[in-house]
Protein backbone atom coordinates (compact mmCIF):
# COMPACT_ATOMS: atom_id res chain seq x y z
CA UNK A 1 0.00 0.00 0.00
CA UNK A 2 2.87 2.37 0.79
CA UNK A 3 4.37 1.77 -2.63
CA UNK A 4 1.01 2.53 -4.25
CA UNK A 5 0.63 5.80 -2.35
CA UNK A 6 4.15 6.85 -3.32
CA UNK A 7 3.47 6.01 -6.96
CA UNK A 8 0.24 8.00 -7.03
CA UNK A 9 1.83 10.94 -5.23
CA UNK A 10 4.67 11.01 -7.76
CA UNK A 11 2.16 10.92 -10.60
CA UNK A 12 0.39 13.98 -9.24
CA UNK A 13 3.68 15.82 -8.74
CA UNK A 14 4.93 15.14 -12.25
CA UNK A 15 1.74 16.04 -14.09
CA UNK A 16 1.50 19.31 -12.18
CA UNK A 17 5.13 20.05 -12.99
CA UNK A 18 4.56 19.26 -16.65
CA UNK A 19 1.44 21.42 -16.75
CA UNK A 20 3.54 24.45 -15.86
CA UNK A 21 6.52 23.66 -18.05
CA UNK A 22 4.86 22.52 -21.24
CA UNK A 23 4.21 26.02 -22.66
CA UNK A 24 7.88 26.02 -23.63
CA UNK A 25 7.44 22.66 -25.35
CA UNK A 26 4.29 23.25 -27.40
CA UNK A 27 2.82 25.75 -29.78
CA UNK A 28 0.71 27.62 -27.24
CA UNK A 29 0.46 26.84 -23.54
CA UNK A 30 -2.02 29.62 -22.84
CA UNK A 31 -5.26 28.45 -21.23
CA UNK A 32 -8.28 29.67 -23.18
CA UNK A 33 -11.79 29.36 -21.73
CA UNK A 34 -14.26 27.41 -23.84
CA UNK A 35 -17.94 26.56 -23.65
CA UNK A 36 -18.76 23.26 -22.02
CA UNK A 37 -19.42 20.80 -24.86
CA UNK A 38 -22.83 19.16 -25.11
CA UNK A 39 -21.53 15.57 -24.77
CA UNK A 40 -24.83 14.07 -25.96
CA UNK A 41 -23.63 10.48 -25.58
CA UNK A 42 -22.29 10.86 -22.05
CA UNK A 43 -24.09 8.62 -19.54
CA UNK A 44 -24.20 9.82 -15.91
CA UNK A 45 -22.85 7.22 -13.50
CA UNK A 46 -24.86 8.42 -10.52
CA UNK A 47 -21.97 8.32 -8.09
CA UNK A 48 -22.73 11.63 -6.38
CA UNK A 49 -20.82 14.88 -6.17
CA UNK A 50 -17.56 16.12 -4.68
CA UNK A 51 -17.33 17.19 -1.06
CA UNK A 52 -16.35 20.83 -0.65
CA UNK A 53 -16.82 21.65 -4.32
CA UNK A 54 -18.63 25.00 -4.80
CA UNK A 55 -17.56 25.54 -8.42
CA UNK A 56 -19.35 24.35 -11.53
CA UNK A 57 -17.64 22.16 -14.12
CA UNK A 58 -15.78 24.31 -16.65
CA UNK A 59 -13.66 23.62 -19.70
CA UNK A 60 -10.62 25.26 -21.20
CA UNK A 61 -8.38 24.68 -24.19
CA UNK A 62 -4.60 24.39 -23.98
CA UNK A 63 -2.16 23.29 -26.68
CA UNK A 64 -5.26 22.94 -28.86
CA UNK A 65 -6.78 20.26 -26.61
CA UNK A 66 -10.09 20.47 -24.70
CA UNK A 67 -9.73 19.97 -20.96
CA UNK A 68 -12.29 19.82 -18.16
CA UNK A 69 -11.94 20.67 -14.48
CA UNK A 70 -14.07 20.82 -11.33
CA UNK A 71 -15.90 17.71 -12.48
CA UNK A 72 -18.53 16.76 -9.90
CA UNK A 73 -20.67 14.45 -12.05
CA UNK A 74 -18.94 11.37 -13.43
CA UNK A 75 -19.99 10.12 -16.85
CA UNK A 76 -19.20 7.31 -19.27
CA UNK A 77 -19.13 8.01 -23.02
CA UNK A 78 -19.23 5.01 -25.40
CA UNK A 79 -17.42 4.83 -28.72
CA UNK A 80 -18.71 1.92 -30.77
CA UNK A 81 -17.00 0.25 -33.72
CA UNK A 82 -18.62 0.43 -37.13
CA UNK A 83 -21.42 -2.11 -37.69
CA UNK A 84 -20.02 -5.57 -38.26
CA UNK A 85 -16.55 -4.66 -37.01
CA UNK A 86 -16.89 -5.12 -33.25
CA UNK A 87 -14.95 -8.06 -31.82
CA UNK A 88 -16.33 -7.93 -28.27
CA UNK A 89 -13.16 -6.60 -26.67
CA UNK A 90 -13.82 -3.57 -24.49
CA UNK A 91 -11.61 -0.88 -22.96
CA UNK A 92 -12.33 1.75 -20.30
CA UNK A 93 -10.22 4.83 -21.11
CA UNK A 94 -9.13 7.06 -18.20
CA UNK A 95 -7.65 10.45 -19.22
CA UNK A 96 -5.04 12.15 -17.05
CA UNK A 97 -4.58 15.57 -15.50
CA UNK A 98 -3.21 15.21 -11.99
CA UNK A 99 -6.74 14.64 -10.63
CA UNK A 100 -7.29 18.40 -11.10
CA UNK A 101 -8.37 18.40 -14.73
CA UNK A 102 -8.91 15.86 -17.52
CA UNK A 103 -7.31 15.94 -20.95
CA UNK A 104 -10.51 14.83 -22.62
CA UNK A 105 -9.36 15.09 -26.24
CA UNK A 106 -5.75 13.96 -26.26
CA UNK A 107 -6.11 11.15 -23.73
CA UNK A 108 -9.82 10.39 -23.97
CA UNK A 109 -11.89 10.82 -27.10
CA UNK A 110 -9.02 10.45 -29.57
CA UNK A 111 -7.82 7.23 -27.97
CA UNK A 112 -11.37 5.83 -27.79
CA UNK A 113 -11.96 6.58 -31.48
CA UNK A 114 -8.69 4.84 -32.39
CA UNK A 115 -9.74 1.78 -30.39
CA UNK A 116 -13.17 1.71 -32.02
CA UNK A 117 -11.53 1.77 -35.44
CA UNK A 118 -9.80 -1.47 -34.42
CA UNK A 119 -13.10 -3.13 -33.52
CA UNK A 120 -12.82 -2.46 -29.78
CA UNK A 121 -15.76 -0.98 -27.90
CA UNK A 122 -14.30 1.92 -25.90
CA UNK A 123 -15.69 3.98 -23.04
CA UNK A 124 -14.20 7.29 -21.91
CA UNK A 125 -14.47 7.66 -18.15
CA UNK A 126 -14.91 11.28 -17.07
CA UNK A 127 -14.24 10.80 -13.38
CA UNK A 128 -14.70 13.27 -10.53
CA UNK A 129 -11.84 15.61 -9.71
CA UNK A 130 -10.43 17.43 -6.72
CA UNK A 131 -11.64 21.05 -6.49
CA UNK A 132 -9.69 23.85 -8.16
CA UNK A 133 -10.29 27.63 -8.08
CA UNK A 134 -13.46 28.71 -9.87
CA UNK A 135 -11.86 31.25 -12.21
CA UNK A 136 -9.42 30.17 -14.90
CA UNK A 137 -7.01 32.93 -13.88
CA UNK A 138 -6.97 31.77 -10.27
CA UNK A 139 -6.55 28.19 -11.43
CA UNK A 140 -3.53 29.19 -13.51
CA UNK A 141 -2.07 31.11 -10.56
CA UNK A 142 -2.54 28.11 -8.28
CA UNK A 143 -0.71 25.89 -10.75
CA UNK A 144 2.15 28.36 -10.90
CA UNK A 145 2.42 28.34 -7.10
CA UNK A 146 2.43 24.56 -7.13
CA UNK A 147 5.20 24.65 -9.71
CA UNK A 148 7.29 26.97 -7.56
CA UNK A 149 6.96 24.62 -4.59
CA UNK A 150 7.73 21.61 -6.76
CA UNK A 151 10.83 23.28 -8.17
CA UNK A 152 12.18 23.82 -4.67
CA UNK A 153 11.69 20.15 -3.81
CA UNK A 154 13.67 19.04 -6.86
CA UNK A 155 16.71 20.94 -5.58
CA UNK A 156 17.14 18.41 -2.80
CA UNK A 157 19.66 16.04 -4.34
CA UNK A 158 19.23 13.51 -1.56
CA UNK A 159 15.74 12.65 -2.78
CA UNK A 160 15.64 10.16 -5.62
CA UNK A 161 12.01 10.87 -6.43
CA UNK A 162 10.13 13.97 -5.25
CA UNK A 163 7.06 13.17 -3.20
CA UNK A 164 3.85 15.16 -2.98
CA UNK A 165 0.97 15.02 -0.48
CA UNK A 166 -1.14 11.88 -0.74
CA UNK A 167 -4.55 12.13 -2.36
CA UNK A 168 -7.78 10.37 -1.53
CA UNK A 169 -8.95 8.48 -4.64
CA UNK A 170 -12.15 7.06 -3.18
CA UNK A 171 -14.36 9.14 -5.52
CA UNK A 172 -12.36 8.13 -8.57
CA UNK A 173 -12.37 4.45 -7.61
CA UNK A 174 -16.13 4.58 -7.08
CA UNK A 175 -16.57 6.14 -10.53
CA UNK A 176 -14.46 3.46 -12.21
CA UNK A 177 -16.32 0.68 -10.40
CA UNK A 178 -19.67 2.18 -11.43
CA UNK A 179 -18.47 2.37 -15.05
CA UNK A 180 -17.38 -1.27 -15.00
CA UNK A 181 -20.69 -2.36 -13.44
CA UNK A 182 -22.68 -0.46 -16.07
CA UNK A 183 -20.72 -2.04 -18.90
CA UNK A 184 -21.29 -5.53 -17.48
CA UNK A 185 -24.99 -4.82 -16.93
CA UNK A 186 -25.47 -3.63 -20.51
CA UNK A 187 -23.00 -6.07 -22.07
CA UNK A 188 -25.55 -7.76 -24.34
CA UNK A 189 -26.91 -4.43 -25.57
CA UNK A 190 -23.43 -3.06 -26.25
CA UNK A 191 -21.89 -6.23 -27.69
CA UNK A 192 -19.39 -6.62 -24.86
CA UNK A 193 -17.60 -9.84 -23.99
CA UNK A 194 -17.42 -9.55 -20.20
CA UNK A 195 -14.33 -11.78 -20.15
CA UNK A 196 -12.42 -9.21 -22.23
CA UNK A 197 -12.96 -5.90 -20.46
CA UNK A 198 -9.74 -3.98 -19.88
CA UNK A 199 -8.72 -0.52 -18.77
CA UNK A 200 -6.05 1.88 -19.97
CA UNK A 201 -5.13 5.24 -18.53
CA UNK A 202 -2.73 8.10 -19.07
CA UNK A 203 -0.67 9.81 -16.37
CA UNK A 204 -3.10 10.28 -13.46
CA UNK A 205 -5.46 8.02 -15.43
CA UNK A 206 -2.73 5.40 -15.41
CA UNK A 207 -2.54 5.88 -11.64
CA UNK A 208 -6.29 5.34 -11.41
CA UNK A 209 -6.01 2.23 -13.59
CA UNK A 210 -3.37 0.87 -11.24
CA UNK A 211 -5.41 1.87 -8.18
CA UNK A 212 -8.41 -0.05 -9.55
CA UNK A 213 -6.22 -3.07 -10.21
CA UNK A 214 -4.76 -3.09 -6.71
CA UNK A 215 -7.71 -1.92 -4.62
CA UNK A 216 -11.05 -2.64 -6.31
CA UNK A 217 -13.11 -5.52 -4.95
CA UNK A 218 -15.71 -5.38 -7.75
CA UNK A 219 -13.77 -4.92 -10.99
CA UNK A 220 -12.48 -8.01 -12.78
CA UNK A 221 -10.27 -6.49 -15.47
CA UNK A 222 -8.93 -8.83 -18.15
CA UNK A 223 -5.95 -6.56 -18.93
CA UNK A 224 -4.59 -3.14 -18.09
CA UNK A 225 -2.53 -0.56 -19.95
CA UNK A 226 -1.04 2.22 -17.81
CA UNK A 227 0.63 4.68 -20.20
CA UNK A 228 3.20 7.13 -18.79
CA UNK A 229 2.10 6.44 -15.24
CA UNK A 230 4.07 6.07 -12.01
CA UNK A 231 6.81 3.45 -12.12
CA UNK A 232 7.28 2.64 -8.44
CA UNK A 233 7.00 -0.85 -6.98
CA UNK A 234 3.58 -2.14 -5.93
CA UNK A 235 2.19 -5.15 -4.09
CA UNK A 236 0.63 -7.19 -6.89
CA UNK A 237 -2.51 -9.22 -6.12
CA UNK A 238 -2.39 -12.89 -7.05
CA UNK A 239 -5.25 -12.39 -9.52
CA UNK A 240 -3.83 -9.24 -11.17
CA UNK A 241 -4.36 -9.06 -14.95
CA UNK A 242 -1.67 -8.96 -17.65
CA UNK A 243 -0.20 -5.50 -18.07
CA UNK A 244 0.98 -3.43 -21.04
CA UNK A 245 3.08 -0.48 -19.91
CA UNK A 246 4.66 2.34 -21.93
CA UNK A 247 6.63 5.46 -21.01
CA UNK A 248 9.33 7.67 -22.52
CA UNK A 249 12.77 7.98 -20.96
CA UNK A 250 12.48 11.79 -21.01
CA UNK A 251 9.22 11.69 -19.02
CA UNK A 252 9.08 13.37 -15.60
CA UNK A 253 7.55 10.19 -14.20
CA UNK A 254 10.27 7.79 -15.30
CA UNK A 255 13.21 8.68 -13.00
CA UNK A 256 15.02 5.53 -14.18
CA UNK A 257 12.54 3.38 -12.27
CA UNK A 258 11.33 -0.07 -13.30
CA UNK A 259 9.63 -1.00 -10.03
CA UNK A 260 6.13 -1.66 -11.29
CA UNK A 261 7.51 -3.79 -14.13
CA UNK A 262 9.63 -5.79 -11.71
CA UNK A 263 6.62 -6.20 -9.41
CA UNK A 264 4.55 -7.77 -12.20
CA UNK A 265 7.45 -9.90 -13.38
CA UNK A 266 8.26 -11.25 -9.93
CA UNK A 267 4.56 -12.01 -9.36
CA UNK A 268 4.66 -14.26 -12.44
CA UNK A 269 2.00 -12.27 -14.29
CA UNK A 270 2.45 -11.42 -18.00
CA UNK A 271 3.87 -7.95 -18.53
CA UNK A 272 4.96 -6.05 -21.63
CA UNK A 273 7.04 -2.90 -21.21
CA UNK A 274 8.04 -0.27 -23.78
CA UNK A 275 10.58 2.37 -22.78
CA UNK A 276 10.76 4.87 -25.61
CA UNK A 277 13.76 7.06 -26.28
CA UNK A 278 11.66 10.22 -26.41
CA UNK A 279 8.13 11.48 -26.27
CA UNK A 280 8.04 13.40 -23.01
CA UNK A 281 4.84 13.33 -21.00
CA UNK A 282 1.27 13.58 -22.23
CA UNK A 283 1.92 12.41 -25.79
CA UNK A 284 -1.47 10.70 -26.16
CA UNK A 285 -1.53 8.89 -29.50
CA UNK A 286 1.74 10.60 -30.41
CA UNK A 287 3.70 13.80 -30.98
CA UNK A 288 5.61 14.63 -34.18
CA UNK A 289 8.95 12.89 -34.66
CA UNK A 290 8.98 10.94 -31.41
CA UNK A 291 9.72 7.24 -31.02
CA UNK A 292 6.78 6.92 -28.60
CA UNK A 293 4.40 7.39 -31.54
CA UNK A 294 4.37 3.63 -32.10
CA UNK A 295 3.00 2.64 -28.69
CA UNK A 296 -0.59 2.23 -29.94
CA UNK A 297 0.49 -0.18 -32.66
CA UNK A 298 2.44 -2.15 -30.05
CA UNK A 299 -0.57 -2.18 -27.74
CA UNK A 300 -2.84 -3.52 -30.48
CA UNK A 301 -0.30 -6.22 -31.36
CA UNK A 302 -0.05 -7.19 -27.68
CA UNK A 303 -3.84 -7.48 -27.43
CA UNK A 304 -3.92 -9.59 -30.58
CA UNK A 305 -1.11 -11.98 -29.55
CA UNK A 306 -2.77 -12.49 -26.18
CA UNK A 307 -6.13 -13.33 -27.82
CA UNK A 308 -7.97 -10.35 -26.38
CA UNK A 309 -9.21 -9.38 -29.84
CA UNK A 310 -10.64 -12.77 -30.72
CA UNK A 311 -14.32 -13.37 -30.27
CA UNK A 312 -17.57 -14.06 -32.05
CA UNK A 313 -18.04 -12.08 -35.25
CA UNK A 314 -20.64 -9.38 -34.83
Amino acid sequence: MLYLLKTLATTVFAIVLLFCLQPTMAQDGTMYPMENPAEPNAIPLGTGGVEGQPAQETWFRQWGDPMARNISTATLTPFFPAPGKANGATVIVAPGGGFRWLSMGNEGWEVAKALAEQGITAFVLKYRLHPTPESLEDFSDSMNRTFDEASKSTNDKEKDVPQRPRRNLSDQLEDAEAAYAMIVERAEEWGVDTDRIGMIGFSAGAGLTMHCTLRSETMDLAFIGPVYGGMGEVDVPADAPPMFNAIASDDFLFHGQFGVIRSWYEAGIPVEFHLYQNGGHGFGLGNPDRTSNRWFEAFMHWLDVNDFLKGDDR
